[in-house]
């Protein structure tokens, strides 16, 4: 399975970026997709998780501003962030997981194959 984001870039506070990760390969109607970020010097955190059944999990920190969603025919995934803050800094990579008899999860130690991640950079 292969992952490729895009869709990053620069944005002031409060505007908005879509990201999105094509994925190919051989997916499982049952894999969880998800969009991790990575600050400078912290570790990598859960943003946003999607189940097979479009169920769907934030972190608090991207609640009520992040949306992500899937298009199950092209098999891509898409994150839209609006208002967004300075401590959304950070380098964003989108991640595929199967198993686990997990729907979905923002723990990135159930994710099997990972993206090579885009930056994001929010200025104040």
């Amino acid at each position: 399975v292969q992952l490729v984001e895009s869709g990053g870039g620069s944005v002031e506070a409060g505007g908005s970026l879509r990201l999105t990760c094509v994925i190919s390969g051989a997916t499982t109607s049952r894999d969880f997709m998800g969009l991790f970020r990575q600050a400078p010097g912290k570790e990598r955190e859960g943003v946003a998780a999607i189940g097979h059944d479009g169920s769907t999990d934030y972190s608090d920190s991207v609640k009520g501003r992040f949306t992500i969603s899937r298009d199950v025919a092209k098999n891509d995934l898409y994150l839209q962030m609006t208002s967004q803050k300075s401590e959304g800094t950070g380098k964003y990579y989108c991640a595929a997981g199967r198993g686990g008899g997990l729907v979905r999860t923002l723990s990135a130690r159930f994710y099997n194959d990972w993206g090579q991640g885009t930056q994001v950079t929010v200025s104040s």
